[in-house]
């Protein structure tokens, strides 16, 4: 898959919730997720690897109560790298009602993503 169809199948996937998913299809096994600088560390800060990707995940729903809304708009592409705008309104158990929104970035080589980054007000 080229940049634009692994951008489209991530943003289909991620509208319908299926997250884990998404990663099984269209993450690379050497994949690095990056959060913003000041964000908690752990399972739920920077990651190597997919299955370290994967536990972040697993981490991050464990700690959803309700998920009151949200959108992702369609992606960017410039070259091997897409972005998109994401939001979400949801109540963690550990924070309560939290609404966010964010700017997602990626990179694809080979047909699979290589890097995520997400760019947040913390």
């Amino acid at each position: 898959m080229n940049t634009q169809q692994v951008a489209d199948r991530l943003v289909a996937l991620c509208r319908e919730g299926k997250y884990e998913q998404a990663q099984d299809e269209l993450y690379a096994d050497d994949a690095a997720s990056v959060e913003m600088e000041g964000s908690p560390g752990g399972t739920l800060g920077n990651v190597k690897g997919l299955d370290a990707i994967r536990e972040k995940g697993r981490k991050w729903a464990e700690d959803l109560e309700t998920i009151h809304g949200g959108t992702m708009s369609d992606p960017v592409i410039a070259g091997d790298w897409f972005s998109v705008a994401s939001s979400l309104d949801a109540t963690y158990k550990s924070m309560g009602r939290m609404p966010m929104q964010e700017i997602c970035v990626y990179r694809v080589r080979d047909g699979k993503i290589v890097h995520e980054q997400f760019f947040y007000n913390t």
